[in-house]
């Protein structure tokens, strides 16, 4: 889910306009996880932890967020980026707050590859019950419904889902869900 939680948090990065110009970054030489990222103040924002393609991921002092390398600029050794880790966190909480939101009761939710698997029927400490585009309800943990890009996901495909339905009167369906996926 930490794949869903980053393309929300960047998403929201991106709207605030935190893109700064600069060549693919993963692409050039010397650029590795251990990196430190400051602001055009020259303030620490937080330190690369991976390259993921064309994407950095960058942890601050609170959360691990994965952006186009292209918001950064590389300067002095450092890689310059257009936020200060304070703007970083709060855009993160803010972008988790938002997704978080969005999974309610009635909500539609959609299986891994983006089929529609049916609806949120309800909500408890731990589990989240669907019922199914077929009617059948099926219990998945909470860890494995995350919102992303102004939808809400579950970690697992609607055969998946199905294969679980029925159990949810009685224990919770064993789906890709359970290992955190």
């Amino acid at each position: 889910m930490l794949g869903r939680l980053n393309t929300v948090i960047a998403a929201a990065l991106l709207g605030s306009g935190a893109l700064l110009t600069a060549p693919a970054l993963a692409q050039k030489a010397g650029v590795e996880p251990g990196m430190q990222v400051v602001d055009t103040a020259g303030n620490p924002v937080g330190v690369i932890s991976s390259l993921k393609g064309a994407n950095v991921v960058l942890k601050t002092d609170k959360h691990e967020v994965q952006l186009p390398a292209a918001s950064f600029t590389p300067s002095k050794g450092k890689l310059l980026f257009g936020m200060t880790e304070a703007q970083v966190d709060t855009a993160a909480e803010q972008a988790v707050a938002q997704a978080q939101a969005a999974i309610t009761p009635g909500a539609q939710i959609y299986g891994q590859g983006g089929a529609l698997a049916g609806t949120i029927d309800s909500i408890d400490d731990q589990y989240v019950t669907i019922k199914l585009t077929t009617g059948e309800l099926v219990r998945v943990p909470k860890s494995g419904v995350a919102a992303a890009n102004g939808k809400v996901i579950v970690g697992a495909t609607v055969a998946q889902l199905k294969a679980g339905a029925g159990q949810a009167s009685t224990t919770p369906a064993t789906t890709a869900t359970d290992s955190g996926s």
